[in-house]
């Protein structure tokens, strides 16, 4: 089968399983221009870059590991971190049917109305869902547990004041004030003001990884894949500006190694199709649902065993089931 041939074969796939958004279709060629100009950026590093893979190492969003005591077993939890390296060469750009579906994502965020949000309000978010923990029992046996990610979020939308946290219907205020935000803890006017362009906004991105996962780091987390953990982390953060949001998924497809889950579920159960990135044998998937484009959630998946579980383990799961933007902290919008 011809390229051609195989992306015709994917973008079919991708309507098969996403019906026709209530928004308008992509613009003509908007979905090759990004092939095009992600295949030119291939051409550019592959001339420009030193093959020589600097040492492993883990960054955010893979299986990080920290130990504690507790009851005379050792527990170690496993984090939402990422553990990338760069991109191989032959890594190929995201495939035409993710393409397609990040880009139906975005013309979905873009005719969401748009909120009007003033100083003193709070961006509230609610998530349902689970990480894991790796405990080791007194006999020295392994098994794998779950912790609850159930929360709500209620954060200051110019950083001026801390985050309340509820969890099991207590409530809890954050050390810090979010101050002006950042990739890493974003606030809504942090987000506001991101470029609406998406090569821009994957440059500033990259820019910010590099800093600690690129070339001449200790690290060996790559920009790619440390991208598309934290787009992904700044999607679900609460509520995203429209124009934002759109510019975050558009981003997102010139990632390479982007590809589509045809069926998923999310922590609260409901189906989708994901948009996915594998690395060192794990899936980082970000689910939306089929009908609407809307992200519901995101889920890492073991595609291989390994000493955290079996190939199909579903390590963590985090689900989206409220989200807007409120005058005071603990209302619910």
């Amino acid at each position: 089968m011809s390229l051609e041939q195989r992306e015709q074969s994917e973008r079919e796939q991708a309507r098969r399983m996403l019906p026709p958004a209530p928004c308008p279709e992509p613009p003509a060629g908007r979905v090759e221009a990004r092939r095009e100009h992600f295949l030119t950026e291939i051409d550019r590093q592959t001339r420009s870059c030193s093959p020589r893979r600097a040492p492993r190492s883990r960054g955010r969003w893979g299986l990080a590991v920290g130990a504690a005591m507790a009851a005379g077993a050792a527990v170690v939890v496993l984090t939402l971190i990422s553990s990338s390296s760069d991109a191989p060469l032959n890594t190929p750009p995201a495939s035409a049917a993710s393409v397609e579906l990040l880009e139906r994502a975005a013309l979905a965020a873009a005719t969401t109305p748009q909120t009007r949000v003033r100083a003193g309000q709070y961006s509230y978010v609610k998530t349902v869902g689970h990480t894991s923990v790796l405990s080791e029992t007194k006999a020295g046996d392994m098994q794998l547990l779950r912790e609850s990610e159930a929360m709500e979020e209620w954060t200051s939308v110019d950083g001026s004041e801390r985050t309340l946290q509820r969890k099991n219907g207590s409530d809890s205020l954050l050390p810090e004030t979010p101050g002006r935000g950042s990739l890493n803890a974003p606030t809504y006017d942090f987000l506001a003001a991101l470029p609406t362009d998406p090569d821009a906004l994957l440059k500033q991105i990259r820019d910010d990884v590099q800093k600690n996962h690129g070339a001449g780091s200790d690290s060996t987390t790559g920009p790619d894949q440390e991208a598309f953990v934290t787009i992904g982390d700044l999607l679900r953060s609460g509520v995203t500006p429209p124009d934002t949001a759109a510019s975050l998924y558009r981003a997102a497809a010139l990632i390479p190694g982007v590809d589509i889950v045809p069926d998923v579920v999310d922590a609260a159960g409901r189906k989708g199709v994901a948009v996915a990135r594998i690395h060192e044998g794990e899936r980082t998937e970000w689910i939306f649902d089929k009908s609407t484009a809307r992200l519901l959630g995101e889920r890492i998946v073991l595609v291989e065993d390994s000493a955290w579980g079996k190939a199909g383990t579903i390590v963590t799961s985090v689900a989206v089931t409220n989200s807007g933007i409120v005058d005071e902290a603990g209302r619910i919008p």
